[in-house]
């Protein structure tokens, strides 16, 4: 297996349409073509060197989720995991096999899903300050990192750069309508809650999580990556101990390892040492293989 990791990706005659933190996605006419490549990003900058296989990690993983939940929630997926890639790509399938997904085009709401399972990251901070998540009060006494009483539906808004903003329900509503609001509240909640259930079962909290919703042809759809360790925080379950941080499956190491430089986190970003790299792959591959209960080999 190739550990080298997939940093620049480059289509020639294939557009572009955007290119991401993480993912590039490319116009294939009546459908769109999404790459995750191994980049990896830590307070708002990409790092120059990428965790091998991270894209894998998380197409593959969207792929057990949409397999899990499109008999109730539909999605934008076109392309199961095992199908053949269009012949137009067929010079790149070495290069997009695993990490590569072919999708409806959607119109993206322009809101941020999220829930909360347990109080921590911004939720956390805001509570300290005022005793509520996104304007919602919660009770008194709540600890770092504690499961909340139910999960919450937090919305935020899409920043093209720096940090999405929590936002009230209120304001989402505001911004696409009353009723669809209440409707990609009542989804995310659901789809939430299935996913922590079944990886509760599995050695892994899932603290809170982000999903993207879109239209398509007037149809609410689940869009973008969803429940991966990039879009949601997981911790292990037997190392759970509220009142402090949480060890997590993510990009941890980096973050810690950033944090112990004399970095003023602004770009160019240090390059990554290799036990970091090979730690934070690790993790991303145990969490894969906890929640799909198979080894990313034989996804």
């Amino acid at each position: 297996m190739d550990e080298t990791p997939l940093l620049n990706l480059e289509l020639p005659g294939i557009r572009r349409l955007r290119s991401g933190k993480v993912r590039e996605v490319f116009d294939l006419g009546d459908r769109l073509l999404l790459v995750a490549t191994d980049r990896i990003s830590a307070f708002d900058c990409v790092m120059p060197n990428g965790i091998p296989r991270k894209g894998e990690v998380l197409t593959q993983m969207s792929h057990f989720w949409f397999d899990l939940t499109e008999s109730w929630l539909p999605n934008h997926r076109l392309a199961r995991a095992t199908d053949p890639l269009p012949a137009a790509l067929a010079p790149w399938t070495t290069t997009l096999a695993r990490r590569s997904m072919i999708v409806r085009k959607a119109a993206p709401l322009p809101i941020e899903c999220v829930v909360r399972g347990y109080l921590a990251g911004s939720g956390w901070k805001e509570y300290r300050a005022s005793q509520t998540v996104c304007g919602q009060r919660l009770p008194a006494g709540l600890a770092e990192c504690g499961e909340l009483p139910e999960p919450i539906f937090t919305p935020a808004t899409k920043a093209e750069s720096g940090h999405d903003e929590n936002i009230p329900f209120a304001t989402a509503a505001a911004m696409i309508g009353a009723d669809l609001a209440e409707t990609v509240r009542q989804a995310s909640l659901k789809l939430y809650q299935v996913a922590r259930d079944h990886a509760r079962a599995r050695g892994i909290l899932i603290a809170d999580t982000k999903f993207e919703f879109g239209l398509f042809e007037g149809r609410l759809i689940l869009i973008d990556e969803v429940l991966t360790p990039d879009s949601s925080r997981f911790w292990p379950a037997d190392q759970w101990r509220p009142g402090r941080g949480q060890p997590s499956f993510d990009k941890q190491f980096v973050r810690d390892h950033l944090e112990s430089l004399d970095w003023d986190k602004t770009p160019p970003a240090p390059a990554l040492p290799a036990d970091v790299v090979a730690r934070t792959q690790a993790k991303y591959l145990e969490a894969f293989e906890r929640l799909t209960g198979r080894p990313l080999g034989d996804a």
